[in-house]
């Protein structure tokens, strides 16, 4: 049985995505995680969406863009003091 029919054909099993949105995963971990300790809303909430989109998300070029947006958003709000 093939897997994309197990889990409903809703997710990507390409080794490409898998490895992107563990790459995404990851960065939004550790921005999370140092966003809590320091108190750094903006980290905190950066590093929360990159962990959570990635399941919501199909296809690569999406993916890479959305990640790109949202650490682009870091950057500026951490850039206007926030």
């Amino acid at each position: 049985m093939n897997p994309k029919q197990i889990l409903g054909g809703s997710m990507n099993l390409s080794p490409a995505w898998l490895f992107l949105s563990l790459i995404v995963g990851g960065v939004g971990t550790a921005l999370f995680i140092y966003g809590k300790k320091q108190g750094r809303l903006p980290h905190l909430l950066g590093g929360l969406a990159l962990m959570i989109y990635p399941y919501f998300v199909r296809s690569i070029g999406w993916s890479v863009a959305i990640a790109v947006a949202i650490i682009a958003g870091l950057w500026l709000a951490v850039r206007q003091g926030l």
